[in-house]
């Protein structure tokens, strides 16, 4: 977290503002260097795993458009803003588009961050997937993020046109990770109130199950 913090929130601000104030950087090729950073952080955390999963291949797909996509057409300042929107749409799609797959994205990243990594909390994870609870709180998951997301690159786009760049490099990483923290949020109690919700059905079905071998 201290990593993540420090490079795409604190070192894109202060190399912004020092390269344009204090050394008179244009707009646009300030906003090309601080967008190293963000960049160098995802690098690092895939290095950092050592494992090639679902979950990093996204990373990995993600890392080269966030370099990518700053070099494809215009270099105006306001461009890059709007430009720096489209990674965290293309998530939003990413999420929408994998409810058409066998297995929606946040299925994988619960299993990532839900699990110990072991090969029976994985294999555990996986056998859920037969219930249709389960299955269902999965794509509803990966619904909201992907509406979510949507949104949030459509307003930060808007705002590259309303606001000047200096406070928008100030304000999308609020944006970004204000945004990524209220899902975190939203996720965690929905799942709690989705497993409460499973174990009174699984308890109701033992219950009935109990009563039927009595009879």
């Amino acid at each position: 977290m201290i990593l993540t913090i420090a490079l795409n929130v604190a070192a894109p601000i202060i190399t912004y503002n020092t390269l344009v104030h204090d050394h008179g950087w244009s707009e646009t090729s300030a906003l090309l260097a601080s967008g190293a950073w963000p960049v160098l952080e995802s690098a690092i955390m895939v290095a950092w795993r050592r494992k090639l999963d679902e979950f990093a291949i996204v990373t990995l797909v993600f890392l080269v458009i966030t370099a990518m996509v700053p070099l494809v057409g215009a270099q105006s300042a306001q461009a890059l803003l709007v430009k720096d929107s489209v990674v965290t749409g293309l998530f939003g799609l990413l999420c929408l588009a994998t409810l058409l797959a066998p297995r929606p994205l946040m299925f994988y990243f619960g299993r990532k961050f839900g699990t110990d990594g072991t090969p029976a909390g994985v294999a555990y994870y996986n056998d859920l997937w037969r219930f249709e609870g389960f299955r269902n709180t999965q794509r509803r998951m990966t619904l909201v993020w992907g509406v979510v997301y949507l949104i949030e690159a459509a307003v930060r786009i808007v705002l590259s046109f309303v606001l000047d760049t200096s406070t928008m490099v100030a304000l999308s990483p609020f944006m970004i990770y204000g945004t990524l923290g209220g899902l975190a949020l939203w996720t965690a109690r929905f799942v709690k109130r989705a497993k409460a919700e499973g174990e009174k059905r699984a308890a109701a079905a033992a219950a009935a199950q109990a009563e039927g071998s009595a009879a």
